[in-house]
C-alpha cells in the first residue's frame, strides 16, 4: 500500500518524541490522530507539521481513560476511515523517587498511563485492524531502555516498562494471523525541550549528566519500522546515545 494512503495514530503526540514522530509521519504522506492530555500541545505539533498539518486530526485523549480511548478511535475512523499505524508512545513517571517512599496513588497512576495506556490504545487499533480491509496494520510500543535496566529510584517506570514488552511480545504473537505487526522501540537519551542532559542519578549513587543524542535519530528510527511491509518487522530496537551507561557495571 502506498505510503500516502496510510493513517496512524500517535500518542504522547503533543511534546517529545510523540510530537517528533507525528510531524514526520505527516511529512511522509500519512494520515495522523494526534493524541494527548493538553488540546494546545496538539495544535502546536499539527502547525508545526506545515502544509501537512491538512492531513492531521487533534484529539485530546487520557490514555487511561478506556471511554478517552474508544472515542480517539471511533473519530479515527471516522476521519481517516482505517487505522494502519500506531505509536504507542504516551507515558509519564515518577521521577527519583526511593522505593520505600512511593505513594500507592503515583504509583498507580504511572501504571494506568504507561501500561494499562498502552494495553487500551493497542486493544483498540488491533480491533480496527482485524476488521478493516485490507487487514492488518502495525503496532510500535515506546518502552525506554527501562525495559531493560532500572535507573536507582525509578520502581513504578520500570515496572511498567518491563510489563511493555510483554505486552509487545503477545501482540506480536496473537496478531500474526490478522496481519498485525508488533514492535517495541527502547529509547535511550534523546534530546527534547523536557529532557536536555540535565543529570540523572546513577546505579553508584552519583548524579552526573549523560551523553544525549539528537531526537531526529530516534524519529528516524520510529519511520523505517513504520514504512517496513507487514511481512517483516523489526520486533525489538534499542537506540541510543552512543555512551550512555547502560551496559557494564554501573
Amino acid at each position: 500500500m502506498d505510503t500516502h494512503n496510510k493513517v496512524a495514530v500517535v500518542t504522547g503526540a503533543g511534546t517529545g518524541i510523540g510530537r517528533g514522530v507525528a510531524i514526520a509521519l505527516l511529512k511522509d504522506g500519512y494520515r495522523v490522530a494526534l493524541a494527548g492530555r493538553r488540546k494546545e500541545m496538539l495544535t502546536e505539533a499539527v502547525a508545526a507539521a506545515g502544509p501537512a498539518a491538512a492531513r492531521a486530526l487533534a484529539v485530546p485523549t487520557d490514555v487511561s481513560d478506556p471511554v478517552a480511548v474508544r472515542a480517539l478511535f471511533e473519530q479515527t475512523k471516522k476521519q481517516f476511515g482505517r487505522v494502519d499505524l500506531l505509536f504507542n508512545n504516551a507515558c509519564t513517571n515518577a521521577t527519583d523517587t526511593p522505593f520505600e517512599d512511593l505513594p500507592y496513588e503515583k504509583w498507580k497512576t504511572v501504571l494506568n498511563v504507561n501500561l494499562t495506556g498502552m494495553f487500551l490504545c493497542a486493544q483498540a487499533a488491533y480491533r480496527l485492524m482485524k476488521d478493516q480491509e485490507p487487514q492488518g496494520g502495525r503496532i510500535i510500543n515506546n518502552a525506554s531502555i527501562s525495559a531493560q535496566a532500572p535507573r536507582p529510584n525509578s520502581v513504578a517506570y520500570t515496572s511498567t516498562k518491563h510489563g511493555v514488552t510483554g505486552l509487545t511480545k503477545c501482540i506480536s504473537l496473537d496478531g500474526r494471523k490478522y496481519d498485525i505487526a508488533c514492535s517495541q522501540i527502547d529509547i535511550g537519551n534523546a534530546l527534547t525541550k523536557r529532557r536536555q542532559g540535565e543529570p540523572r542519578r546513577q546505579a553508584n549513587g552519583q548524579i552526573m549528566a549523560e551523553p544525549m543524542m539528537d531526537l531526529q535519530h530516534v524519529v528516524s528510527a520510529v519511520i523505517h519500522m513504520a514504512n517496513l511491509p507487514l511481512d517483516a518487522n523489526v520486533l525489538f530496537m534499542t537506540i541510543m546515545a552512543t555512551k550512555l551507561p547502560l551496559v557494564g557495571r554501573g
